[in-house]
């Protein structure tokens, strides 16, 4: 029966679009009273009706809304471009117009709960020195069938592709989850001697050991045995969808999770969220609903992923021990030579802690050590890795240096 959970959350999302909708065209006609007279008589249920139109989930990858980036002392405007593309997966090119030459990289977005567009302030910051293009994963969902399945081997066969394309002397940063992928593709491509293997390999607060420092999360991937995870979190996609009857673990599980562990805070967000509409505090309001869309729009996991991911990386940490298999082929970190490699941790991140991205700097014999740098942020949890102040005024800078030392 927990098979068919995603199907009733759909077919109840369904029989409550009407009201949605509802609630959407008379915010409409509410709006073309004038702002001063619908805010003292209907400020109240014009925000409620307001709530009640943005109360579902959304599928759909929101904008990455990239703005121009200063490159010297040119504003460049950018734009997106697809420059290759698999059934689950695209290489998106953010290209600036009439830019000099500038370092390819390859930023490896997660494949979780939230689209690649949660990376959209990392991009915007490695514009300013990069040539950017980004790992933008499709949502399972609306992959059909026919596309086949989607393993952890086959995300590392994703990076070795784009790698590719993007040619020789590119650099590849790895954020959080794929950081594993990301270092066995520079393993296998090293063995391999691919003329595409990166330059340098960053990994940014990834679990390349999670038997370090366990956190609540390791904790709970090592809790339950693997089957309790096939049984009870993975679910058929719905038949309205393309990708009907396709095995994943639903976004709106995962969210649900997620919104559990600080619900307060989210209903605070939505009590405020509230009472900013109906005192016409459009500034303020804007900023929650701005976060929320984001968060609020979900990407489902397939399934052999997931719960590949679960086995090999936080319940047997395969990658450490050297166990692990690129389909039937080891993976030989002792090959990864001959490029630099660049770990960040986070002080306070309480997703993957401290040590556990430093063990690869252990792990890869084959790097010489003054190719290897080694950085834990102060002050900083899991997203400060990657956004925000820390980041861009400390983090950054010791990036773009690395990089510039390695092309």
């Amino acid at each position: 029966m927990m098979s068919m959970m995603y199907q009733a959350y759909q077919n109840h999302m369904d029989m409550a679009a009407p009201w949605r909708t509802g609630a959407a065209s008379a915010l409409k006609y509410l709006n073309l009273i004038p702002p001063d007279v619908s805010r003292q008589a209907f400020g109240r249920l014009a925000a409620a009706l307001e709530l009640i139109s943005r109360s579902s989930l959304t599928y759909r990858r929101p904008a990455y809304a990239i703005k121009p980036v200063m490159v010297g002392n040119r504003e460049l405007e950018v734009t997106e471009e697809v420059v290759f593309s698999t059934p689950f997966g695209s290489l998106l090119h953010f290209k600036k117009e009439n830019s000099p030459e500038q370092p390819k990289m390859l930023l490896v977005a997660p494949m979780s709960g939230h689209f690649a567009t949660l990376l959209r302030g990392t991009v915007q910051t490695l514009l300013q020195d990069h040539d950017v293009y980004i790992t933008d994963w499709h949502n399972p969902r609306d992959i059909p069938l026919s596309a086949g399945g989607f393993s952890l081997a086959d995300y590392t066969d994703h990076l070795i592709q784009f790698l590719n394309v993007l040619g020789p002397r590119s650099h590849m940063v790895a954020i959080c989850q794929p950081s594993v992928s990301a270092l066995a593709a520079a393993a296998i491509m090293s063995e391999d001697n691919h003329p595409a293997r990166p330059a340098s390999l960053t990994l940014m607060a990834g679990p390349i050991d999670t038997r370090i420092l366990p956190t609540k999360v390791n904790d709970f991937a090592k809790s339950k045995p693997i089957k309790w995870f096939q049984d009870n979190l993975i679910n058929f996609v719905p038949f309205q969808c393309k990708g009907a009857f396709r095995k994943v673990y639903p976004g709106f599980i995962q969210l649900t999770a997620f919104v559990s562990m600080n619900l307060e805070r989210h209903v605070k967000s939505h009590v405020d969220l509230l009472d900013h509409l109906a005192k016409g505090e459009t500034e303020k309001a804007d900023t929650i609903k701005t976060f929320y869309d984001e968060y609020f729009a979900v990407m489902d996991l397939p399934a052999e992923f997931y719960i590949e991911t679960v086995r090999d990386v936080f319940q047997e940490h395969l990658l450490p021990q050297g166990r692990l298999m690129h389909y039937d082929r080891p993976v030989n970190l002792g090959a990864v030579k001959r490029m630099g490699l660049m770990t960040v941790e986070g002080e306070k991140d309480d997703i993957c802690s401290i040590g556990q991205t430093l063990a690869a700097q252990d792990l890869c014999t084959g790097v010489r050590t003054y190719r290897k740098v080694h950085h834990m942020q102060a002050g900083v949890g899991h997203y400060g890795v990657f956004s925000g102040r820390r980041w861009n005024n400390e983090i950054y800078p010791l990036l773009r240096d690395f990089v510039h030392v390695n092309s």
